[in-house]
C-alpha cells in the first residue's frame, strides 16, 4: 500500500504528525489489517511512547499471529524497558515467523548478552554479520562476544575487520590493545591504546590501559 510507504518515509523524516494522520486513515479504512498498526506502533516507539506502542503491536499480532515485524518491534519495546526475557521471546518469535534481517539477530544477540548468556549470543551475532556484512557495529559486538568467551585469536581478526569498515572505531582499537596486553605484546598494546585515544581523547578505558602498559614497560626496562 502506497500510503503505508508514505507514512514510513515521513517517520524516517521525523514528520510524526503527518505520518500519524495518514496511519489513522489507514487503520480506519483497513481496521483488520496488521500493517497499519505496526507502522503506528513504530511511530510511537520513535517518540518513546512505549506503553501505547505495545498496544498497537499486540493488536497487530491479534490480527495476524504470523506478523514477524510486529514481534520484532514489540521486542524492541521490551528491550528498551529492560524486560529482557520478553524481548528475547519476541525476537525469537519474529525469526520463527520468517524475519530474515540482520537487525533481529543482532538485537536477539544483545538481549542474550545483557542476560549474561554470551555463549548463546554468538551464533545470532554471527548471523547478523552475515546478513549485514558492512555494518561495523554488528561485527564489533560479535568480536566482543568472542573475546568474552576467550576466543581471542578470532576476536582479534574481527576487530581488525571492524577497522576496515570503520577506521575511526575507537573501541575496536581499545579491545585490540587489551588482547595485545594479555598476550604480553606491550608495545603493540600501547600503540592500540594510543590509536583509541587519538580518535576519542576521553576514552577512559583506553587511558587506563595505556597507564597500565606504560607501568609494565617501565618495570621491564629497569
Amino acid at each position: 500500500m502506497k500510503r503505508n510507504e508514505e507514512a514510513v518515509q515521513l517517520i524516517k523524516e521525523k514528520k510524526y504528525e503527518e505520518a500519524a494522520k495518514i496511519l489513522n486513515d489507514i487503520i480506519e479504512t483497513y481496521p483488520h489489517e496488521a500493517i497499519g498498526y505496526i507502522n503506528f506502533g513504530n511511530l510511537l516507539f520513535k517518540t518513546k511512547d512505549y506503553a501505547r506502542a505495545k498496544v498497537f503491536f499486540k493488536r497487530a499480532i491479534e490480527l495476524d499471529d504470523q506478523a514477524a515485524t510486529a514481534y520484532y518491534s514489540l521486542g524492541n519495546v521490551y528491550y528498551e524497558e529492560e524486560l529482557l526475557t520478553k524481548a528475547q521471546t519476541s525476537y525469537q518469535k519474529a525469526i520463527e515467523c520468517g524475519l530474515v534481517e540482520g537487525d533481529v539477530y543482532f538485537m536477539l544477540g544483545l538481549t542474550l548478552i545483557k542476560q549474561s548468556y554470551t555463549k548463546l549470543a554468538l551464533p545470532y551475532l554471527q548471523r547478523a554479520t552475515e546478513l549485514d556484512s558492512k555494518d561495523a557495529e554488528k561485527w564489533f559486538q560479535y568480536g566482543l562476544s568472542l573475546a568474552k568467551n576467550n576466543h581471542l585469536k578470532e576476536a582479534k581478526k574481527i576487530f581488525h575487520h571492524v577497522l576496515k569498515l570503520n577506521e575511526a572505531h575507537s573501541d575496536a582499537y581499545y579491545n585490540l590493545g587489551v588482547i595485545a596486553t594479555y598476550n604480553e605484546q606491550f608495545e603493540k598494546g600501547l600503540h592500540y591504546f594510543d590509536q583509541a585515544l587519538n580518535i576519542q581523547s576521553e576514552h577512559a578505558l583506553a587511558a587506563n590501559g595505556k597507564k597500565r602498559v606504560e607501568k609494565l614497560l617501565e618495570k621491564n626496562h629497569k
